[in-house]
């Protein structure tokens, strides 16, 4: 499963095809914009063809500042370092376990080390999987993949395109939500037992309002100290062995 964390950008249009023939994750695909041929044409049609991948129409400058060999022929790609698994496969893999899923969503986490640390937290804490949305936040990329300590390759992650769907659905599975906000219910008054999901909100806004008005319940982490806030991978690690506590309970 672990691949060359250099190979995480892909430059050229053989290349970048020969990637999505693959089967690889391509999670960006850089297009120089107007460029209509025959090669470029194949290149788009195989992104159509893979859901996850978001394409962007740049100039050339862009594509020369984003460029490492200078090679680029109007196309790059960025490849996830490792794979997305499916949101069954995370319920798959509680049913398996004979456990309550317990999984964890990020809404909208931009920093490479905070995801890799959540993963991480998340395979310790012995959460089911991750998931992350496709847009404004960051994928599996090779500093994640480090931040992880290798949890990344046992802890599945999941990339969807709606945070709120997906809660929803699980919701209809039997999950019940806590996301972590400020306002909310201290989290050790909360029953976190059972098919739980806990959310985590990005590290400057927090949980969409979307997103929290679709959660069961609003868990505060108390705190004592001068500042107002945790960094997200510590709150989602502080949050997600609460379940750990109240599951040993």
């Amino acid at each position: 499963m672990e691949e060359n964390f250099e190979s995480r950008i892909i430059e050229g249009r053989n290349a970048v095809l020969e990637a999505f023939r693959a089967g690889k994750t391509i999670d960006r695909l850089f297009v120089l914009d107007g460029c209509k041929d025959g090669p470029v044409q194949t290149i788009m049609r195989e992104a159509k063809k893979h859901k996850d991948t978001v394409v962007s129409f740049v100039k050339k400058e862009r594509l020369d500042q984003l460029s490492e060999t200078g090679k680029h022929q109007g196309v790059i790609a960025y490849a996830a370092s490792y794979e997305y698994a499916e949101v069954e496969d995370i319920l798959a893999k509680a049913a398996a376990k004979n456990e309550d899923p317990f999984v964890i969503i990020l809404d909208g986490i931009e920093d490479p080390h905070n995801l890799g640390a959540i993963i991480r937290t998340a395979n310790l804490a012995g959460a089911h999987g991750v998931i992350i949305p496709k847009h404004r936040a960051v994928g599996l990329t090779a500093t994640v993949a480090k931040a992880s300590a290798g949890a990344i390759n046992y802890t599945p992650v999941a990339k969807v395109t709606n945070i709120v769907k997906t809660i929803e659905e699980l919701k209809e599975k039997g999950l019940w939500f806590a996301c972590a906000d400020m306002g909310g219910t201290e989290m050790y008054k909360l029953n976190l037992k059972g098919p739980i999901g806990i959310v985590i909100g990005n590290e400057g806004s927090g949980v969409s309002r979307l997103v929290k008005e679709n959660c069961d319940m609003i868990a505060s982490i108390p705190m004592k100290g001068d500042i107002d806030s945790l960094n997200a991978s510590v709150a989602a690690g502080v949050l997600a062995f609460e379940v750990v506590r109240q599951r040993l309970g």
